[in-house]
């Protein structure tokens, strides 16, 4: 699980970094897509480390996901604006 929230959430920054450098409109649109899933994916991935740890390591991680969830919403933001 934690090698699939590492590579979830660095897919986040390196698709938006791929989505500035786009040559196209549809480029930009379609790499901020893929970091709004990649976004959502490390929502879920932290929520089943979560949710399977003992530790009280429990509230760290709800923070972690509150960030995720606001990083999903602003992304989300974008590509809609960018299909208008």
């Amino acid at each position: 699980m934690f090698d699939q929230l590492l590579r979830s959430g660095t897919s986040i920054g390196a698709n938006i970094i791929e989505a500035k450098s786009g040559s196209t409109t549809k480029d930009f649109r379609n790499f901020y897509t893929i970091a709004l899933k990649s976004a959502n994916e490390t929502k879920y991935w932290l929520c089943l480390i979560r949710d399977t740890i003992l530790t009280n390591e429990k509230e760290n991680i709800n923070i972690l996901i509150t960030e995720a969830d606001e990083l999903s919403k602003i992304i989300a933001s974008i590509v809609i604006n960018l299909q208008k």
